[in-house]
């Protein structure tokens, strides 16, 4: 054993953790020595978003202490930062296994500190975490969960005042603090179970009520009603308020999935519990082919992300991948608004740099400003909060299936998303069509764009390493050509500038610091590269595109640009 990890172990060994731990430790040490290793190579990082890791015992692992020591120092940065102050927090969960523990560890810490802690009773999605923390005016928040994760993670999102994740100064300020914290000695971990107060149905009436006030076209919904809508929670927090929402819409025709209703943090019917995969979305998809549904939808474990299944052109049931429903949620606000007489000159919508640039041309062509920024909802939030003086924010989303619509939260809300798709859903049946052959008619009017999403995992102590060496192979040997097109450009969101690979010329990139690159070809497609920020993952992000010019050509034209991604992928060597 290394002497460091050896040192670590020792730490944990001799100091003040409960016995059950230290038994822990020993059975890793005597059977399983590479994941004693693991598990105290380092310290869990805490990085811009909070804690997320693989739970078990260790400074690398999800536990009382890990997720203590975090409290301790968000804690003391909330303390330093509004002073002579009454501070507030909310704090919630999902349907993880230990979630409620790690919540009311959070609580108890925060609440021994002197802050007033509001702790909801059981799971909530985590957006109605970020609506809380507004309407109740807290300084902040923390909501216990991995999101869509595997089941053996968990995790910890940190939030600020305005109900979103932390962002630059603040994040590096309490990460500065977190990284103080040298022991769990230093944790007040008792003594102000006072400060405690219990939130639940009150703060749910509040958020269905916000929720409900986002309907543009009630009147569709009232001659739908009886839409035929599938829905399942993945064995999450959804199905705390989903049908709830719903039925305050006036939707009365709702299928749930019984296999998955029950919150169970072992997800016991999926390998991953995420609707961006086709096979926690499986389910979903024979009960919405049983009974000839109109539409599927299915949240993750935290209920801020949504998938949807819709029947195509051939009557066959198919998954909408994130930014096509992306494009129509942006679309139907824009259209709907501006039909409805509501639309405003300084509206603005928001989407992430690896969303598709449809989203960008359909905003433009309305005469909406359509602002990018980095991958994350906190960055949504943190434009918003800049723009909001002047600005008028009606909708933001990012590729990986989350939507925000309208301004009362501050993070990805998949329990208002169902609700709004439905409302989609229904204006369209209302006019004789569906969401399918809505999204290929804005194929049609605006460009045709096909997107695709390549996620490579590096596990271990080597895979971030494995990761980096791939990111600095892009940077300093960009391809040339991708799929027999120029590559004209080169984006490196790291140095913070554009490249023109044609003349040289470069120009300043208006974004914080991240490491992304993109690749733009001679046709319009776009490659990103990105690590991924909470898991040992790296991520290829393709986006093709080209004309449609009629309806019945669809098929053909997106089967051809999906070969285009084939041939840039293995062009790329991701295969």
């Amino acid at each position: 054993m290394e002497a460091m990890i050896k040192a670590r172990v020792d730490k944990w060994l001799a100091g003040n953790y409960d016995e059950a731990t230290k038994n822990a430790i020993n059975d890793l040490m005597s059977m399983n020595p590479d994941d004693l290793a693991d598990a105290f190579y380092r310290d869990l990082e805490f990085g811009t978003g909070g804690l997320r890791g693989i739970m078990g015992v260790g400074t690398n692992r999800i536990n009382q202490y890990t997720i203590g020591m975090a409290t301790q120092g968000f804690a003391n940065y909330l303390i330093q930062s509004f002073p002579d102050q009454l501070i507030k927090m909310a704090v919630a969960h999902d349907s993880r296994n230990n979630s409620r523990f790690f919540a009311e560890i959070t609580a108890n810490v925060m609440a021994a500190n002197g802050i007033q802690v509001y702790l909801f009773e059981s799971l909530r999605p985590t957006p109605e975490l970020s609506f809380t923390i507004r309407h109740l005016h807290c300084q902040g928040g923390v909501v216990c969960t991995a999101s869509h994760n595997p089941r053996e993670y968990n995790g910890y999102k940190a939030y600020f005042n305005d109900g979103g994740q932390l962002v630059p100064p603040i994040d590096k300020n309490v990460i500065t603090e977190v990284q103080k914290i040298q022991s769990v000695d230093e944790v007040k971990w008792t003594g102000g179970e006072a400060n405690i107060y219990m939130v639940g149905e009150e703060m749910d009436k509040a958020y269905i009520n916000m929720v409900k006030g986002l309907s543009i076209y009630p009147d569709a919904i009232e001659r739908q009603k009886d839409l035929k809508i599938v829905y399942t929670p993945i064995h999450g927090t959804g199905i705390t308020l989903v049908p709830q929402v719903l039925a305050a819409f006036g939707f009365s025709n709702l299928t749930l999935v019984d296999e998955q209703i029950i919150p169970d943090g072992n997800f016991p019917t999926v390998v991953y519990p995420n609707p961006e995969e086709s096979e926690a979305m499986s389910l979903g998809l024979k009960k919405a082919q049983s009974i000839d549904a109109d539409i599927l939808l299915g949240t993750d474990p935290d209920a801020d992300r949504v998938g949807v299944g819709v029947k195509d052109n051939h009557g066959n049931w198919v998954l909408l991948n994130g930014n096509q429903t992306a494009v129509l949620a942006f679309n139907y606000m824009i259209e709907a608004r501006r039909k409805k007489g509501l639309s405003k000159d300084n509206d603005i919508v928001v989407k992430t740099i690896v969303t598709t640039d449809l989203i960008d041309i359909i905003s433009s062509k309305n005469e909406i400003k359509c602002y990018n920024v980095l991958t994350g909802f906190k960055w949504i939030a943190e434009l918003i909060k800049s723009k909001e003086a002047h600005e008028n924010y009606i909708i933001g989303g990012e590729e990986s299936y989350g939507l925000m619509i309208g301004d009362q939260l501050r993070d990805k809300d998949a329990v208002s998303a169902v609700a709004f798709l439905c409302e989609m859903a229904a204006y369209e049946k209302d006019a004789g069509k569906s969401l399918f052959t809505k999204l290929v008619a804005l194929y049609k009017e605006y460009g045709l764009f096909r997107e695709h999403l390549i996620s490579i995992t590096k596990k271990g102590r080597d895979g971030q390493a494995q990761i980096a060496e791939m990111m600095d192979t892009f940077r300093s040997n960009p391809p040339s050509t991708l799929g027999g097109v120029p590559v004209i450009g080169l984006y490196d969101y790291e140095k913070r500038e554009a490249k023109d690979l044609t003349n040289g010329q470069v120009c300043a990139i208006d974004l914080p610091k991240s490491n992304v690159l993109q690749f733009l070809l001679e046709d319009g497609s776009k490659i990103s590269a990105r690590p991924s920020g909470t898991e040992p993952k790296i991520k290829f992000y393709f986006s093709v595109q080209s004309k449609l010019d009629r309806t019945e050509d669809f098929d053909t034209a997106y089967a051809s640009l999906g070969d285009k991604i084939n041939l840039i992928i293995a062009e790329l060597g991701l295969v």
